[in-house]
Order: structure tokens, then sequence, then C-alpha cells
């Protein structure tokens, strides 16, 4: 059984100088890739330095909603070195934030929609964030040519939204989220997500699934995050990894 952690930042500053370490935990959990995401100008390299050493980790690039006010012309021309470089999958994680609302809103939907058309001109995937901000989201991925394919990254949305974004070009990716006693939206979701849009992942070092919920993410607890996907379809976990697998060697054009 293989598994792979789509959304991880192993750059983050609790795994600096450990990450032979955890990538040999995840590997005895049947982790065997896992894509390292940036955000901003230090994650975007942090994750390409992770993939040009080590074989099984990729990466993706972009300006997440918090760091909108940042972008400009310097920073998509930095991008568009970065996402041809070797290793480097996806644009991501880009999109909206209204909880937080560390950008102005407009600000964040034209850098989001921007990052989308860049993405398209150059034939990437894209790794999307959205909280609080499904509406605007669903609003901008629709009038967007998503071609090459988009993630809904740790997706929290009830089964409305689901039914909406099925009707795009987009995989759901389920974080430890989908563990949680309490978010019975999101189990609801998952049951209902086909098995050939489904991927899992950690957001390590966040969102630890269950039974080690409170303590630090890992890349190998994707493990149980596609095990508590596997009870909730009633199927057995082999299944489940499986289809997410190949779903995410699809998604990505992982070789």
């Amino acid at each position: 059984m293989e598994l792979i952690d789509n959304h991880t930042h192993l750059q983050d500053e609790p795994f600096r100088g450990k990450e032979e370490y955890y990538l040999e935990r995840a590997q005895k959990l049947g982790v065997t890739k896992l894509i390292c995401v940036g955000q901003d100008p230090t994650f975007n390299k942090g994750a390409i330095d992770l993939a040009q050493r080590f074989d099984q980790v990729y990466a993706m690039v972009g300006y997440c909603p918090d760091v909108a006010g940042d972008y400009n012309q310097a920073a998509e021309d930095e991008l568009i070195e970065q996402l041809q470089l070797p290793g480097v999958v996806a644009m991501g994680e880009i999109g909206l934030d209204y909880y937080w609302d560390e950008a102005p809103r407009d600000q964040q939907r034209a850098v989001f929609a921007r990052q989308l058309e860049l993405a398209h001109e150059l034939k990437m995937p894209v790794d999307i964030h959205t909280r609080d901000a499904f509406g605007d989201c669903y609003e901008i991925l629709q009038s967007s040519n998503l071609e090459y394919g988009a993630i809904l990254h740790s997706f929290n949305g009830d089964a409305r939204w689901l039914s909406k974004f099925l009707d795009l070009n987009v995989y759901f990716s389920y974080s430890g989220v989908v563990s949680f006693t309490k978010a019975t939206e999101v189990h609801e979701s998952a049951q209902k997500t086909p098995l050939d849009r489904l991927l899992v992942e950690t957001d390590a070092p966040f969102l630890t699934p269950k039974p080690y919920r409170g303590r630090q993410n890992e890349p190998g607890n994707v493990y149980y995050v596609a095990r508590a996907l596997a009870e909730l379809k009633n199927i057995p976990l082999e299944e489940v990894a499986q289809a997410t697998y190949a779903n995410t060697v699809r998604a990505y054009g992982l070789n």
C-alpha cells in the first residue's frame, strides 16, 4: 500500500534540519511521496530546495491570500521561473481567506484570478486555499480555465458546495479534519466525494488527525486521514490508498 501526502509544509520550522527523520517515519506508514507547499517567497524557496534534495519530494509555489499585498510584477516573474524548475508540479497554495483577512478582499480576488491565469498559461494545476470564501472562490473558478486541473486543499465545504464544485474540473483533498468527531458536514462531503476526485493530505504541521489530534502533525499521518476516509466510506483502506495515489499522480502529473 502506498500513499501520497499531496499538501504538507515540510519546510516549516518544526521540521527544519530533521527532514530525513520525518521522511523515514512517513515511509514506515506507506507514505512514499509528498508535495511540499509554498505560500510566500520564503516557503516557495524552501519547498524547491527540498524537492531538489529528496527524490520523493515535489514542490509547488505561489502566493497565498495572506500575502496577496506583496504580489507584483517582480513576484510574478520569479514565480514563472520557479514553476519551470524540475520537481515543481503546481502553483499553490493560492486562493481566498476571509477568516483571517490579512489582505483586502478585492486584492485577494485579483491576485487569485491572476495566478489562475498564469498557471493556465504555463499548463500547471493549481492548489487552492479557501476559508469562509466559497462563494467568491466558486465564482472565480467558474470563470477561469481549469484545463490543467485544480485541487481544493483541506476541503471543508458541506454537501451543497461539494455538488457545485463537482461540476468544475477539481479534486477534493481531505485533511485531518475529516477524522474529527464533530466535523459532521465534512464527513458527509467525504462520503459523497467520488473516489476518482479524492485526495489526502496532512497540511502538516497543522490539522493533526485522530488519534494524535493535539500533537504536531507530520506527513506520515496522512495514513490516518486515509483510514478515516475508508471508515466513512465503508471501504477497505487499500482502496482509498490506491484511488488517492492514482488521483494525485494524475492531478499533478507526477512521474
